[in-house]
C-alpha cells in the first residue's frame, strides 16, 4: 500500500509541473508576439509648407527699454485734508478728471467775507459818487448865480458886477477930471463939481463892494470845488476797498478749486499715495500718471554702428513677454554724444502701443532696419517647436522627419526668418509637431 500510495505523489507532481511548463509557454508566446507587434513603425501625419526667400529689410539687432512718453507726479497746489480720492492703482485718467477733493469749507467762508466786504464797498462806491454829482450840481448852482459859464477863471476883475461898476468908475473919474478943469476956468459952479466927485467917490464904494461880493462867489465856488474833490477822493478809496474786496473773491475763489486736484494729463496711474483723511501739503505727491498710448523705446547704439542710423528709420521690437508679436516704432530722436563709459549711443524710436500691451521698464530686442534689402528664408511660425529657449523644426524629406535646431530672426505676419537651419524650398512640418521626433516616419 505505501509503494502504490509513494507513486500515485509522483505522479501527481509530474502533471503539476508540467502545468507550469505549460502556462510559462503561453506567457512567452504571448510576450513574443506583443514585442512583434510593438516592433511596427509608427506613421504620424502631417501638413508641410515649403521654406521660401522673400527679399525682406535688412537690419541691426539692440536692446533697449521702453519707458512713458509722458510722466508727472500729481501734487495739490494747497495743503488740506483730503476728502475724497478718485483713482486707484492702474486706473485710466482723462486729463480734467478730478483726482482728489480737499476740505475747502475754510476757503468757503473767506469767500463769503469778501463777498460781503465788496457789497459794502460797492455801496460806499455808489454813496460816495452820488457826493460827487450833489457837489458838482452845488458848483454849478454858485457859477449860475454869479453868472459864470463853467469852466470860467474865477478873477474878481472878471466878475460881471465888478466890471459894470469899474467902466461906471472909469467914467465917473473922467468926468470928474473935465470938471475940475471946467471949474478952474470959472465955467461950472462949485456945486457941479462936488457933484460929480461924490458920484466918482459912491462908485468907489460900490466897486470895493462888488470886489468883496465876487471874493465871497470865488470862495463859495473854491468851497464847493472842494467838495467835489473831496467827493472824488472818497469814491477813490471806496473803489479801491472794493477792488481788494474783488482780489479777495478771486483768492478765496482760486482756493477752492485748488482743493480740487485735476489729472494733468491723459493716462494711468502708476503710484497712488493719498488716503481718506490724510492731510496733504504742497510738496506731498498724491499719484504719478504714465501715458503709455505712445512708448519711447531707448536704444544703446554701439560705437561701431553709429553710422547706419539716422532720424526717421523704422524699428521693429519684440520682448519676452510676447514673443510670437512685433511692434513697430520710427527713430524720432538721436544723442548728439556718446556715453564715455559704455561708448554707446542712445536713441530714441516713438512706438505706437496697440491695446496698451506693452508697459513702461520692459526690456526689448529691436531690430532697426537698413535700407538695402536682402533675400531671406520665411517658414510659417507654425512650423517652429519651441523648448525653453531652443527652437526647432523639423524637415521632410524621403518620408520621414530630420529634427534641426535653426536660429530665428524677424517676424513677417505669420512667416518668420530662419538666420540658420533651413534652405530654401525643403518641406517643413507644420502641423502635430508634438508627436513629431526625429527620424519618425510621416504622411502628408
Amino acid at each position: 500500500m505505501k509503494a502504490i500510495k509513494f507513486i500515485s505523489f509522483a505522479i501527481l507532481i509530474t502533471i503539476f509541473s508540467l502545468g507550469i511548463a505549460a502556462c510559462s509557454g503561453s506567457k512567452a508566446e504571448t510576450d513574443v508576439s506583443v514585442n512583434v507587434n510593438s516592433a511596427q513603425p509608427q506613421i504620424v501625419d502631417v501638413t508641410t509648407a515649403t521654406a521660401i526667400v522673400q527679399n525682406m529689410p535688412t537690419y541691426f539687432e539692440a536692446t533697449g527699454s521702453l519707458a512713458s512718453d509722458s510722466q508727472t507726479d500729481v501734487a495739490p497746489t494747497v495743503g488740506g485734508k483730503i476728502t475724497a480720492v478718485n483713482f486707484d492703482l492702474g486706473s485710466y485718467v482723462q486729463k480734467g478728471d478730478v483726482l482728489v477733493q480737499l476740505d475747502d469749507r475754510d476757503a468757503r467762508i473767506r469767500l463769503q467775507q469778501a463777498e460781503a466786504q465788496v457789497n459794502q464797498a460797492k455801496s460806499n462806491v455808489q454813496q460816495a459818487q452820488a457826493q460827487v454829482e450833489a457837489a458838482r450840481a452845488n458848483v454849478r448852482q454858485t457859477q449860475s448865480r454869479l453868472g459864470l459859464t463853467q469852466g470860467s477863471n474865477f478873477n474878481i476883475e472878471t466878475f460881471t458886477q465888478v466890471r459894470s461898476t469899474q467902466a461906471q468908475l472909469d467914467l465917473a473919474e473922467k468926468e470928474l477930471g473935465r470938471f475940475e478943469r471946467l471949474l478952474e476956468t470959472g465955467d461950472v459952479s462949485r456945486s457941479s463939481y462936488d457933484q460929480r466927485k461924490a458920484q466918482r467917490d459912491q462908485l468907489r464904494a460900490q466897486l470895493d463892494e462888488a470886489r468883496s461880493t465876487a471874493a465871497v462867489a470865488v470862495s463859495a465856488i473854491r468851497t464847493a470845488q472842494a467838495q467835489v474833490e473831496t467827493a472824488q477822493a472818497a469814491v477813490r478809496t471806496a473803489q479801491s476797498a472794493a477792488d481788494a474786496a474783488q482780489t479777495q473773491i478771486a483768492t478765496a475763489q482760486k482756493a477752492i478749486s485748488d482743493a480740487t486736484v485735476y489729472a494733468p494729463l491723459s493716462g494711468y496711474i502708476a503710484e497712488r499715495i493719498a488716503d481718506v483723511g490724510e492731510f496733504a501739503s504742497t510738496s506731498s505727491k498724491i499719484a504719478t500718471i504714465l501715458r503709455t498710448s505712445v512708448l519711447r523705446l531707448r536704444i544703446d547704439i554701439p560705437e561701431q554702428s553709429i553710422g547706419q542710423i539716422a532720424a526717421g528709420q523704422g524699428v521693429s521690437i519684440q520682448t519676452s513677454a510676447y514673443p510670437d508679436r512685433k511692434f513697430s516704432g520710427v527713430v524720432t530722436r538721436i544723442s548728439p554724444n556718446l556715453n564715455a563709459t559704455s561708448r554707446t549711443l542712445t536713441v530714441e524710436a516713438e512706438v505706437e502701443n496697440v491695446g496698451g500691451l506693452l508697459k513702461p521698464g520692459q526690456f526689448a530686442t529691436v531690430r532697426i532696419t537698413q535700407s538695402t534689402p536682402a533675400p531671406t528664408v520665411m517658414i510659417p511660425t507654425s512650423a517652429v517647436k519651441t523648448e525653453g529657449e531652443t527652437n526647432k523644426v523639423f524637415v521632410i524629406k524621403e518620408g520621414r522627419a530630420q529634427e534641426r535646431t535653426v536660429k530665428l530672426g524677424l517676424l513677417e505676419n505669420d512667416l518668420i526668418e530662419v538666420k540658420q537651419g533651413v534652405l530654401e524650398n525643403e518641406v517643413i512640418a507644420t502641423r502635430n509637431l508634438e508627436q513629431i521626433y526625429d527620424g519618425v516616419a510621416v504622411r502628408q
